[in-house]
């Protein structure tokens, strides 16, 4: 972390051993993922300890972050409009990234013959979607509680956003909580789901389209339960005060509401009109 004074608009980053580190972890977890799921000897303790790397240098690098705009006065007008296109840009790709899970869905409802053919593995007869036996998820239980949910955390996420605004740290804290305990809420219905569903992952190109959609999604939602819980830990200290920049509750709340968007596709199209 760089200590000389900031004479100017832009932020030039001190060396730092945090990138090459963050290599290491995530080297230690694609290999040790490879072997866990190959079954080789050492195999879960490789990918647990790439994990534990990866989260403890994701800690310290935010937390370098989190120090250089409140202690260092290095986020400047420019800096933080560059850290904004960053974040955008990071929720676009998020974007693309279902994109094609979602294509590829389309593709095997819209064309259920061509994926593997009649003699393939999964046989699949043109014009039925989903395939003749499959275990459907009734959409209007779970799901549809799922979505009235994430759509409450949207509000109050909003709520939390504006409270800073007006400077109401109470009511900040407050909404930060209650959208945390609603992303909570959710994971636990939906592992609830899982585990009581008929729909299993090797069933189909149905499931498996299901289950991978739907499981990435839930792996942003705690994602960002975590970015939100760690934001409110944040207003605690009082991190986050009007004038004195707040871009962490502003690209939680932006990550949050595109958990939202992207579940209400999810819910229409596969849950919806994928029976």
């Amino acid at each position: 972390m760089s200590t000389q004074k900031i004479n100017h608009k832009y932020h030039l980053v001190a060396p730092s051993a945090l990138p090459f580190l963050a290599s290491v972890a995530l080297f230690f977890l694609t290999v040790g993922g490879v072997m866990f799921m190959h079954q080789y000897r050492f195999g879960s303790v490789v990918m647990t300890l790439g994990f534990v790397l990866v989260i403890g240098v994701a800690v310290a690098w935010w937390s370098d972050v989190v120090k250089e705009g409140r202690e260092d006065g290095a986020h400047t007008d420019i800096v933080r409009k560059g850290l904004s296109i960053g974040m955008l840009m990071f929720i676009i790709s998020e974007i693309m990234f279902f994109v094609a899970f979602f294509w590829s869905f389309f593709h095997a409802s819209i064309f259920p013959a061509e994926i593997m053919g009649d003699s393939g593995s999964w046989p699949i007869k043109e014009g039925v979607w989903p395939p003749e036996g499959t275990k459907i998820i009734d959409p209007w239980n779970i799901p549809f509680l799922n979505t009235l949910i994430l759509l409450l955390s949207g509000t109050s996420v909003t709520w939390a956003h504006y409270s800073l605004i007006e400077s109401n740290q109470q009511d900040l804290r407050k909404a930060l909580l209650v959208t945390v305990i609603l992303g909570f809420i959710f994971t636990l219905l939906q592992a609830y789901e899982y585990y009581h569903a008929e729909l299993q992952w090797k069933d189909g190109v149905f499931s498996s389209n299901f289950y991978i959609i739907t499981g990435f999604h839930g792996f942003h939602v705690i994602v960002g339960t975590i970015f939100l819980f760690v934001c409110y830990l944040r207003a605690k200290a009082g991190h986050f005060v009007k004038g004195q920049g707040h871009l962490g509750l502003e690209f939680a709340s932006w990550y949050w509401h595109f958990v939202d968007v992207i579940w209400l596709f999810l819910f229409v199209f596969i849950y919806i009109w994928g029976q």
